[in-house]
């Protein structure tokens, strides 16, 4: 299958720069390990998949350069990078130790706040319910992500959300490739019915204890992914 097959059609808002929009479309191509490690990402052939000048092409490699998402070598080419298990290693510590401190906040919202974030907590978990049977890999990883946003967003902290989802590549790409994993689709909704049970009773050190339960997981199969995947990760 050739590159540009595996590229879903994009759809570009006239009203935002172009260039973010294609950085986002080939971002989430590589984090959702749709291209692989060692796939040659050509301006040209992007420029015209893309309907764009190799203006915003060049600025949006440059970005997931920036990421360490690809390898950008000059006047040769710009390849997807294999997974980086010490970048993913330090986002991970970057992670836990922001969200334990949500927590804490989430715990002491005023009434109104805290019974509306449950309610939107609650909405999420059961959009992820729907997505285990049959396992949809890619709608869970998406509202995964938008259940964490909805707590930082909660807890007044949103643009730290940005922060860590551009330090995040490298570990949610060991997370995609993991998903499909027997039994782990369902720890991550277990793990997140816990954390909305703990934050509901306004119990802080359950709620932490919870994430430092669910965030474990994620790289607890480091090493299997390294031996199922050895051409995937450095």
């Amino acid at each position: 299958m050739k590159v540009l097959d595996k590229l879903a059609p994009l759809k570009l808002d006239r009203t935002r720069q172009s260039a973010p929009q294609v950085f986002e479309a080939l971002r989430e191509a590589i984090v959702s390990v749709q291209l692989t490690p060692g796939t040659v990402l050509q301006r040209g052939e992007l420029a015209e998949h893309f309907g764009l000048s190799q203006t915003p092409i060049r600025d949006a490699l440059q970005r997931l350069g920036d990421e360490q998402l690809v390898d950008i070598f000059a006047q040769h080419a710009t390849v997807v990078s294999r997974i980086d298990v010490s970048a993913a290693l330090e986002a991970h510590f970057l992670r836990r130790a922001v969200e334990l401190e949500i927590l804490k906040t989430l715990c002491e919202l005023p009434e109104t706040q805290h019974s509306e974030l449950m309610t939107r907590l609650n909405a999420h978990l059961q959009m992820q319910e729907s997505t285990l049977q049959p396992l949809d890999v890619h709608r869970l990883a998406l509202s995964d992500q938008a259940f964490h946003r909805e707590m930082y967003e909660a807890a007044g902290v949103a643009s730290l959300w940005a922060l860590v989802r551009r330090q995040s590549g490298h570990v949610d790409r060991l997370r995609h490739l993991n998903l499909p994993a027997e039994g782990k689709a369902e720890a991550i909704v277990r793990d997140h019915r816990a954390i909305v049970q703990a934050l509901a009773g306004r119990a802080p050190q359950e709620a932490q204890a919870a994430l430092r339960r669910h965030l474990a997981g994620t790289l607890s199969f480091v090493q299997d992914i390294k031996d199922r995947f050895p051409a995937w990760t450095v």
